[in-house]
């Protein structure tokens, strides 16, 4: 069981996390330990009240924002919900494109074109069945997290700065530049389209229309989320600490970009390895995220829209929607400007949140819908504050934007 939920939440390590993983552990050292924690905290809760709307009612979130909501409500809510989708396609391919270029020499134009050719990818596992696909992921996340056990022994941190790390901190509001990077490690965790997605696949699960049953589904997926949630802490943490150990502490403080990362891991670290590791963890990381990336996208449009389109072709789509933004962003910023692109398109991942939580935690605490599975009192005020905590976050540094960019300072 562990194993689905593994290969589900794999995304959850995209590139999208290494960007801001990095730029916040180079720029601020151990600090924003406490925004990854924090946002996997959120993702666990959030994601619990997935698995028990996906049992109480047999639908996804998607299906359900369809039914109950407004015909173009439910609209609004598809169409914000693809451009969180293609905000993180946009990482992953970016990531992907990036690792090429690193491992291999391939120029980063060329990468992000080669990048939509995992639709044959996507098309050869089509026919090997899920057990390849799922086979494939897993070894790929496996790859991801034994590079950063590796990476970690080398960097020797201070764990007494981790341990204080984890602590929450008043600062990070009132930083700019730290709460833009923390609002974007919640974007890449928690995910949006993950909600759907999470939703919908625990409906796969075998289990009798009994009370004690479905019960017993929602402890079991409940499991298995958080243990793949903690896995992805594990990851999502090694890439800060790593950032942190090695750059912050050494004087490279301004290390943002993806390929600095690289060339500076094995000077700094004195392991001639480190880097290639740090190339091949990354190519594994957008290659498996890709495939998650799909089905939720599969989800989203057949759950509000009642369509579906073959896999291939959705992939095709989405790919071609971030091929886009990316090229015109290389040929108009250069290279250098690729990892401050995928920090944005965490932020707006972050920014789309409140579209899907405020219905989710709105069914999952309506007991005309749920019956017996409707949120207990304790569950609807924690799921509320974490609710108001992800607009509130928002909005502040949407008002900070706003007010530096009129010359401002709050």
């Amino acid at each position: 069981m562990q194993v689905q939920s593994i290969w589900f939440q794999s995304d959850i390590i995209d590139p999208g996390n290494w960007a801001t993983d990095i730029a916040g552990g180079s720029k601020f050292g151990y600090t924003l330990l406490t925004a990854i924690l924090l946002s996997n905290l959120m993702a666990i809760l959030l994601q619990s009240l997935c698995v028990r709307l996906g049992v109480a009612t047999g639908q996804d979130l998607a299906q359900a924002c369809r039914d109950y909501f407004s015909q173009r409500v439910s609209f609004c809510l598809w169409v914000l919900c693809e451009i969180a989708i293609a905000a993180c396609d946009l990482a992953e391919l970016l990531g992907s494109a990036i690792a090429l270029q690193l491992l291999f020499g391939i120029p980063l134009i060329c990468g992000v074109c080669i990048t939509a050719l995992d639709v044959l990818v996507l098309l050869f596992l089509q026919r090997k069945g899920f057990r390849s696909t799922e086979a494939l992921v897993i070894m790929l996340v496996a790859t991801v997290g034994f590079c950063f056990i590796t990476e970690i022994i080398f960097s020797h941190p201070d764990m007494g700065g981790i341990i204080f790390g984890y602590l929450p901190k008043g600062e990070i509001l009132q930083n700019p530049e730290m709460l833009y990077i923390a609002i974007g490690i919640l974007g890449a965790t928690v995910m949006p389209h993950n909600l759907y997605l999470h939703s919908s696949i625990v409906q796969t699960r075998d289990w009798q229309l009994t009370s004690q049953k479905r019960w017993e589904a929602i402890k079991f997926g409940r499991f298995d989320s958080t243990f793949a949630l903690s896995l992805a802490l594990f990851i999502n943490s090694a890439i800060l600490i790593i950032s942190a150990a090695t750059f912050h502490f050494s004087g490279n403080q301004n290390i943002a970009e993806i390929q600095d990362a690289y060339k500076l891991l094995s000077p700094l670290l004195g392991v001639s390895a480190a880097s290639a590791i740090f190339g091949i963890a990354l190519l594994a990381s957008g290659q498996s995220s890709t495939l998650t990336a799909t089905l939720a996208g599969q989800i989203v449009m057949e759950g509000f829209l009642q369509f579906r389109f073959p896999s291939w072709l959705r992939r095709l789509i989405t790919r071609l929607l971030a091929i886009i933004p990316a090229l015109i962003t290389i040929i108009i910023f250069g290279e250098r400007s690729t990892s401050s692109l995928i920090v944005l398109s965490q932020v707006i991942l972050s920014l789309q949140l409140p579209f899907a939580v405020i219905p989710l935690v709105v069914f999952t605490s309506d007991r005309r819908l749920m019956g017996e599975f409707v949120n207990p009192l304790w569950l609807k005020f924690l799921a509320w504050g974490i609710t108001i905590i992800i607009v509130g976050l928002n909005v502040w540094l949407l008002l900070q934007i706003t007010l530096d960019y009129l010359g401002f300072n709050l």
